[in-house]
């Protein structure tokens, strides 16, 4: 079993800074993808940012500029930099992680989440 355990989340003001983190823990081969999506209330879930294991980003225009995701594979965990937030940033952050769990097989997992709040 897999599992991704998110921190970092809480409240902060506009214009302010968060970090948020993600370790993946369990039997597993190797990680490919991490990621962070967020949801909103009333709003379908977004992409954020994602990483593959090589290092390639991928950022939403939406916090382009702003955020920046990293991960560390000795460790099996993928930050999420967030700053100059904004009140349209509140929402709660998942993390997400393309798991290979032997060879030719793979599964995707999901954190629990981890809410984001910012206050104007």
């Amino acid at each position: 079993q897999v599992q991704l355990v998110e921190s970092g989340g809480g409240l902060v003001q506009a214009g302010g800074s968060l970090k948020l983190s993600c370790a993946a823990s369990g039997s597993f081969f190797s990680i490919n993808a991490m990621g962070w999506y967020r949801q909103a209330p009333g709003k379908q879930r977004e992409l954020v940012a994602t990483i593959t294991r090589a290092g390639t980003t991928t950022v939403a225009n939406s916090v382009k500029g702003r955020f920046t995701i990293s991960r560390d594979n000795a460790k099996n965990t993928v930050y999420l930099q967030m700053n100059s937030l904004k009140p349209e940033d509140s929402a709660a952050y998942y993390c997400n992680a393309n798991v290979v769990l032997a060879f030719g097989r793979w599964s995707e997992y999901w954190g629990q989440g981890t809410q984001v709040t910012v206050s104007s």
